[in-house]
C-alpha cells in the first residue's frame, strides 16, 4: 500500500495558480484520470491552447504532472499529481491570500454541493450497496480553539490512513468525497 505524500503548506503565487477558474474545472476533470489538453478542451468546451497554457501553469506549481507511458508521438497526457495541502493559517496569510481563499471555498462548497445533488439523482443507478453509501453527521459539540486544532489533527490522520495512490486501489474502488466542516457557531 502507498502512502499519503507528506503535508505541504501553499505559497501565495501556488494558491493564486489554483484559483483560477478554468485551473480548477481542469483539476475537476483530470481527477477522475489522466487526459490530453484536446480532450480537456471538449470536456470543457474550451479550446486546447488555452487547457494547454492552463495544464502547464497547474505543472509550475506541481498540481499536475506528465504521464509519459501514455504519450504518443506529441500528445501529451497529464494527471493530478498526489499532495497533501495545507492553507497557511488566516492569521498568516495577506489580504489578497484571504480573498482569493474565501472565493476558492465559496467555489469549493458550491461544486460539492452540484456534486451531491448529481449524486442524490443517479444514486439508484449505482451497483451493489453504492447507493447506500452516503455518510452524514450533523452536530455539535464545545471545544476550545487548541481542542478544535486536535480534532482537524486527527481527522487527518485518519484520512490519511485511507488515502490510497490511484495504481494501489481495489478494482470494486469508487473515488470517494470526504468532506470536514468545523467551525464555531456565529454569535456564541
Amino acid at each position: 500500500m502507498t502512502s499519503a505524500p507528506p503535508p505541504e503548506e501553499l505559497d501565495p503565487d501556488a494558491l493564486k495558480a489554483v484559483t483560477h477558474p478554468l485551473r480548477r474545472r481542469i483539476l475537476g476533470v483530470l481527477s477522475a484520470g489522466p487526459a490530453t489538453a484536446t480532450k480537456l478542451a471538449q470536456a470543457l468546451g474550451e479550446n486546447s491552447g488555452a487547457t494547454s497554457y492552463h495544464l502547464r501553469e497547474l505543472a509550475r506549481f506541481g498540481f499536475v504532472e506528465d504521464v509519459p507511458e501514455l504519450a504518443r508521438g506529441k500528445e501529451r497526457w497529464w494527471r493530478t499529481r498526489p499532495r497533501d495541502i495545507r492553507w497557511p493559517r488566516r492569521s498568516e496569510q495577506s489580504a489578497e491570500s484571504r480573498v482569493l481563499f474565501d472565493d476558492m471555498q465559496r467555489q469549493g462548497f458550491e461544486e460539492d454541493l452540484a456534486k451531491l445533488n448529481r449524486f442524490a439523482e443517479t444514486r439508484e443507478e449505482l451497483p451493489g450497496d453504492w447507493p447506500d453509501s452516503l455518510f452524514y453527521a450533523r452536530g455539535g459539540t464545545w471545544l476550545t480553539a487548541e481542542e478544535l486544532k486536535q480534532f482537524w489533527d486527527d481527522y487527518m490522520e485518519l484520512f490519511r490512513r485511507y488515502w490510497r495512490a490511484e495504481d494501489d486501489r481495489s478494482p470494486e474502488a469508487r473515488r470517494v468525497l470526504v468532506r470536514l466542516l468545523a467551525f464555531p457557531e456565529p454569535g456564541e
